[in-house]
């Protein structure tokens, strides 16, 4: 009798088991998991029961052991949804499945910055991400007349499986970069008489130019105006890019960089964009404030001040020089 009590409860036990297994549906935002090198079974449900991935932490364990899929995890970041069946969660674990490697492209970042992060992320050689952003189908795709995707790779948060090639990360930037260009923007391209290439280019300089977003399309209309003069851009990221390290303060000197990038020697715009632009910048590049302003000079609080006349700017520079030297604590 006893015996036949204890086999019932086992029975019962492995049958609500395997009904909590197969009960939940999928819902909300997938959660991102930890799952550590080295980490055990027991690690592992811990986790997933503190995502609430798992609410019945000990019925998973046992139907795990049951099944025998509690002896092969892999380690990981796994995206999970609350609410996954148990047995799709085991076999997310035990295949490698929703194993990501999550990359976070800034806004303004350079591919001599992209590349190496990418690099280190999905753990490939750096000359393969080189060769990836070198690659003539997708420059061809994308009508791009540089010879890089410089400006292409689109500032987001990716989530990259494991074993990732090169080619497949950067194709699937260069797809999030068609998705947020809108078809209706070709016609504003006729309208300006410009090309995508040139917009890019553009919202670069207005991406690394601008602090506050509301003044994207003031920094816009400033460089707008100015192409329409036949005026040098004068744009003081065009000559950080040019030089061959990267620096915080552009001196005179620097001025003198030769390059095609250096929008203080070379008419119009530069060649393409000198950094991967974010979604307002390109609106702002597309559309520009109504406005004359033909200069503007930055303040140590990252405002910028526009003026209209070169006599203006030069004394908005001095009031900037002399808030940077109030700014600036004695020594």
């Amino acid at each position: 009798m006893h015996w036949t009590l204890t086999s019932r409860l086992r029975s019962l036990i492995a049958a609500l088991v395997l009904v909590a297994a197969g009960c939940g549906k999928p819902h909300g935002q997938p959660v991102r998991v930890i799952i550590s090198r080295g980490s055990s079974f027991s690690d592992a449900t811990d986790s997933l029961a503190k995502a609430k991935i798992v609410k019945w932490p000990t019925g998973f364990r046992l139907m795990a052991r049951m099944s025998g899929k509690d002896r092969n995890i892999k380690p990981g970041t796994y995206l999970l949804k609350k609410g996954t069946a148990w047995s799709e969660v085991l076999s997310a674990l035990n295949g490698g499945r929703g194993v990501v490697n999550s990359v976070t492209i800034p806004e303004g970042f350079m591919l001599r910055q992209i590349v190496p992060l990418l690099a280190k992320r999905l753990e490939l050689p750096v000359d393969s991400i080189n060769a990836a952003v070198r690659d003539t189908t997708l420059r061809a795709r994308l009508d791009v007349p540089t010879e890089t995707l410089e400006g292409y790779l689109f500032p987001d948060t990716y989530a990259f499986p494991d074993g990732t090639k090169a080619r497949n990360a950067v194709s699937e930037m260069v797809k999030r970069f068609e998705r947020e260009w809108k078809k209706e923007w070709d016609a504003r391209l006729v309208e300006l008489a410009m090309n995508r290439n040139d917009i890019i280019a553009l919202a670069s300089i207005i991406e690394k130019e601008a602090r506050l977003p509301e003044e994207r399309p003031v920094i816009s209309a400033v460089y707008h105006n100015r192409l329409k003069k036949q005026m040098l851009l004068q744009a003081d990221p065009t000559v950080q890019y040019a030089l061959p390290a990267h620096t915080q303060r552009v001196l005179y000197r620097d001025l003198e960089v030769k390059s095609p990038y250096n929008t203080y020697q070379n008419p119009g715009l530069p060649p393409g964009p000198i950094a991967s632009p974010g979604g307002p910048s390109i609106v702002a590049a597309l559309f520009p404030a109504n406005v004359a302003y033909l200069y503007f000079v930055a303040f140590p609080d990252g405002h910028h001040e526009f003026r209209t006349t070169l006599s203006e700017h030069e004394q908005a520079k001095r009031q900037s020089q002399s808030a940077a030297k109030t700014a600036t604590p004695k020594k």
